[in-house]
């Protein structure tokens, strides 16, 4: 079944991330269900559910439709909103980063930044490794902290899986 998915969703496949301690321990899992990702069906857009540790349920990454930008709201375990995640019209970009900026909930002020980092024209074009960074600030919740790395997941993989990868 996984090989089938892999193969024919491609990046809009369900996943599973676990992410795990020093000593093993699973401490944080994202779950993404298999979802239709194209802006014509805006009921079928994508949402992240993160849970730390597993079995509780701290909050999620959701798509938010727009016809050109993507757009990401983070919720907390409520559902209520908390942050907003705004990317670039395209996003892929040659010999630079592709930045994705976490916005206050009026979107007035960029408050951090995910980024997709070059890594020069022989690792993009050769490999299928990525490199992000991820800049927010110190203060901010742990929780929200921990969302907004599942959105840096979510992203991967809607905006820059190949399509030959075994990720």
């Amino acid at each position: 079944m996984i090989v089938c998915t892999r193969n024919f969703c491609g990046a809009a496949r369900s996943f599973v991330i676990t992410i795990v301690d020093n000593s093993g321990r699973e401490i944080i899992r994202l779950s993404r269900p298999y979802r239709c990702s194209t802006c014509c069906f805006p009921c079928c857009l994508q949402k992240l559910q993160v849970e730390a540790p597993p079995g509780t349920t701290i909050g999620f990454v959701k798509q938010n439709w727009h016809p050109c930008l993507p757009k990401f709201t983070i919720l907390n375990e409520r559902e209520e909103e908390v942050l907003k995640i705004h990317g670039p019209c395209v996003p892929c970009s040659c010999c630079a980063d592709v930045n994705f900026e976490l916005k206050s909930l009026d979107e007035s002020s960029v408050i951090g930044r995910i980024s997709k980092q070059w890594a020069g024209v022989v690792k993009e074009a050769f490999t299928d490794a990525d490199n992000f960074g991820v800049q927010f600030p110190m203060d901010l919740d742990v929780k929200v902290k921990a969302l907004v790395l599942g959105a840096c997941f979510l992203q991967d993989f809607m905006f820059f899986e190949h399509t030959n990868t075994n990720k």
